[in-house]
């Protein structure tokens, strides 16, 4: 009986420990306290530039902290679906992941999907000077705001910019008519591919080499760095390479209201520092991965056809209809001239 009462004794204690080993505050000792904390995204590659940045926030938020706060990351093991991170989120299984801002729309906060579209952007300096100026602030107030609470953005992370590649070349909308393209899922992105006469199809991202390989979709977009580290443009239905530039990348740093509202004012100040400064690296890796990413590309012998030499014009001139008809059905008019203002 003694040695039935002892293992249960300790089965409890190993089931105590588990759950105090969570996301939240614990004691650690002599009146003070101590934060776990969790970030996930979902690359599963150690050399993609999320990596960088998570690592970073790690180092950071520890120095900080002193200690008091110990970060675990997770590079791509929660899963490769980004929804899915963000539902472990809400339910507190992870604290902060790295997604694209197109599942907000089913949240409720469809004006999300002004940072998805087409050709909003002239440039990466176009895009840092928007997301770093007036237009990102007012945009992490409007995603706290609509979504009531539940999203806190910590940071606008960067893939790069997107380009199209397929199982032929493409130098103008019209060559995209009647082929299925696997693209992002915000609904201004799919009607930019409409209207250029592409099919759009939803695959998931861990599946799109098998579906390339297989024939499966004829052609997706995204930048260098993402593709190549899954080995896309080796398929024969991602061979060939057009420098579209259709969308310098934003992705959010996120995390739940919940979770935010739990912390103290020293602790929200210590996690605001740290992801400013895994922002900054994130970005910096991203830059510097780019043109490497390109060069792998092209000596893995992928055709590319440079951005000199597509219709930029012709692809532009679909994109800003949708741009107008979207900011002025959401009465975002004036956020939408806040962003191109920043580019001139």
């Amino acid at each position: 009986m003694k040695r039935v009462i002892f293992v249960c004794l300790s089965l409890g204690g190993i089931l105590f420990s588990l759950f105090a080993g969570g996301s939240g505050e614990t004691s650690a000792g002599s009146g003070s306290t101590s934060l776990k904390v969790s970030i996930a995204h979902n690359q599963t590659s150690l050399e993609n530039p999320y990596v960088n940045g998570a690592n970073k926030f790690k180092e950071e938020l520890e120095r900080l902290s002193g200690g008091t706060i110990q970060v675990t990351t997770y590079h791509g093991t929660q899963g490769e679906n980004e929804n899915e991170l963000v539902e472990k989120m809400e339910i507190g299984a992870i604290d902060i992941v790295v997604a694209s801002p197109g599942f907000m729309t089913s949240a409720g906060v469809k004006e999300v999907d002004l940072l998805s579209l087409p050709y909003l952007y002239n440039s990466y300096e176009h895009w840092t000077k928007a997301l770093d100026g007036n237009f990102g602030n007012e945009m992490k107030k409007i995603i706290a705001e609509k979504s009531g609470g539940r999203f806190q953005v910590l940071g606008y992370w960067t893939a790069a910019v997107r380009d199209y590649y397929g199982k032929k070349k493409v130098t103008k909308p019209s060559d995209l008519r009647g082929m299925s393209l696997r693209g992002q899922s915000a609904q201004v992105q799919q009607d930019f591919w409409k209207a250029c006469g592409a099919v759009p199809t939803s695959i998931a991202w861990g599946e799109l080499y098998q579906a390339l390989q297989q024939g499966v979709v004829d052609s997706a977009e995204n930048d260098y760095t993402n593709f190549m580290l899954k080995d896309h443009h080796k398929t024969p239905n991602g061979h060939f390479i057009s420098e579209t530039h259709h969308d310098y990348t934003t992705r959010l740093m996120l995390t739940s209201g919940v979770f935010w509202n739990k912390l103290t004012d020293q602790q929200k100040n210590w996690i605001t520092q740290a992801a400013k400064t895994a922002t900054e690296e994130e970005r910096k890796v991203t830059i510097e991965m780019a043109e490497k990413s390109k060069a792998k590309v092209i000596a893995d012998g992928a055709e590319v056809t440079n951005f000199a030499d597509v219709d930029i014009a012709a692809f532009r001139a679909l994109a800003i209809p949708i741009q107008d008809k979207f900011a002025q059905e959401n009465n975002m008019t004036s956020l939408l001239d806040l962003v191109r203002t920043a580019g001139r």
